[in-house]
């Protein structure tokens, strides 16, 4: 493929014009929408009314006059289409480790409601995102390990695993490394014959993959505001709960904003009916008005485009690569059917690390996950197909000069 064709694409495409909705430096291509997504201008200007004249202005009132109070129910609902669900289903709150911990804990209540003399287990993937398994493992030290005990199998070894019928499957759905996809639909049904509660950890595929959360019966998810949702760093994670399980849901961290009535201050706890139940403390305003701006980006597209155009980004820097002899010693992790992988790119490479830091010189924004992963996303929002021709150029020029060998790339930062 030539730069001419990629730039017919970007001329065909209907999605361009989103990239005016975003300040994106200059001479820079950003190939990191998978770890932490661009500002939009619609945030940057939310956050300075909300700094400047709900915050400075009408103060301790905002919580009334301008519906702070009613943030993370309707954040949760924008994000809602994106992921095939009804917007009293989700809820945007708290991190993904603290909403996956309370979900297994709601999974586990019901376990323990049903089979209150049996062990429960949680089934997950040995190179899952860490920080589910963290949380899982913390359940087993919690709990101990006669009640509670978390299992990890290779992705080969899940439906084997599976069939042992586990009380919990706890899934990510593209796997952080390679961007390999899991089937939601068909792991969900599955795990369901053998009645297994299932969470899935879509922090890697919410706001670019198609979603049927409610149409697959999925029973819980969580995901972060802050990759393709374009929220901001530290932006607040969101929790879905299928309406089937909402009547009898139940979870430890009974916050006084997850209180049927909490300005009635009352000495005992009484959770909220449906979803708001899974908040805790007071909302981080800041933060939830900028991710409810940045989804103001998503109001009239379509997912199913936004898939399309994240593909055909990845295969178009592919193709650009392979037009060197030098793309052969980049080991390509991901899965070569664009179908069976997510908005993301992994290679290995001995000197990823070095590599990530030669393309950032160039202008060319990747990352690195250890031990030698170069991990590129493709965000269909704000990046075109000619920019992704030229990262591919730019990557096998530094590859063919051996540019990346260079010591100051080396030297790790402490974010890599």
């Amino acid at each position: 493929m030539s730069l001419a064709t990629a730039q017919q694409l970007d001329a065909q495409d209907a999605l361009a014009s989103k990239r005016q909705l975003f300040d994106l430096p200059a001479g820079s291509i950003y190939l990191n929408g998978n770890s932490l997504g661009p500002v939009s201008k619609a945030v940057k200007q939310r956050l300075q009314t909300v700094v400047d004249l709900q915050w400075g202005d009408d103060l301790i009132s905002s919580w009334n006059k301008h519906h702070w109070i009613d943030l993370p129910g309707k954040t949760g609902g924008k994000i809602a289409p994106l992921i095939g669900a009804e917007v009293d289903e989700v809820v945007c709150c708290d991190s993904v480790s603290v909403n996956l911990f309370k979900l297994i804990s709601a999974a586990l209540a019901r376990h323990e409601l049903r089979f209150p003399d049996n062990k429960a287990t949680i089934l997950s993937q040995q190179d899952n995102f860490p920080t589910d398994l963290y949380i899982a493992e913390g359940f087993t030290q919690l709990l101990g390990s006669a009640r509670v005990e978390l299992i990890t199998v290779t992705e080969q070894d899940l439906e084997s695993a599976i069939s042992n019928k586990p009380t919990i499957l706890l899934l990510t759905q593209v796997n952080f490394r390679t961007g390999a996809v899991h089937d939601i639909e068909a792991i969900t049904r599955f795990a369901h014959q053998q009645n297994c509660a299932v969470i899935w950890d879509l922090s890697h595929s919410v706001g670019v993959l198609p979603l049927e959360l409610d149409a697959w019966q999925v029973d819980y998810a969580v995901g972060c505001g802050y990759k393709y949702l374009n929220g901001g760093p530290g932006a607040p994670a969101f929790s879905y709960v299928n309406k089937s399980l909402l009547d009898k849901l139940q979870q430890p961290l009974q916050g006084w904003m997850g209180h049927k009535a909490p300005f009635d201050f009352a000495a005992d706890y009484q959770a909220d009916t449906g979803i708001n139940q899974l908040q805790c403390g007071t909302a981080p305003i800041l933060s939830m008005s900028a991710l409810d701006a940045a989804l103001e980006s998503f109001a009239d597209v379509t997912v199913a485009d936004l898939y399309e155009k994240a593909l055909g980004l990845s295969e178009v820097f592919l193709e650009s690569l392979a037009s060197s002899g030098a793309a052969d010693s980049l080991q390509l992790i991901s899965p070569r059917d664009a179908s069976k992988r997510g908005a993301q790119l992994g290679f290995s490479h001995k000197d990823a690390y070095a590599i990530s830091r030669a393309l950032a010189e160039q202008g060319v924004q990747t990352d690195f996950r250890s031990p030698d992963i170069l991990r590129l996303g493709f965000s269909p929002l704000f990046l075109s197909y000619a920019e992704c021709w030229r990262a591919g150029a730019t990557l096998a020029r530094i590859l063919e000069e051996k540019l990346y060998l260079e010591q100051r790339f080396s030297i790790r930062n402490k974010v890599t």
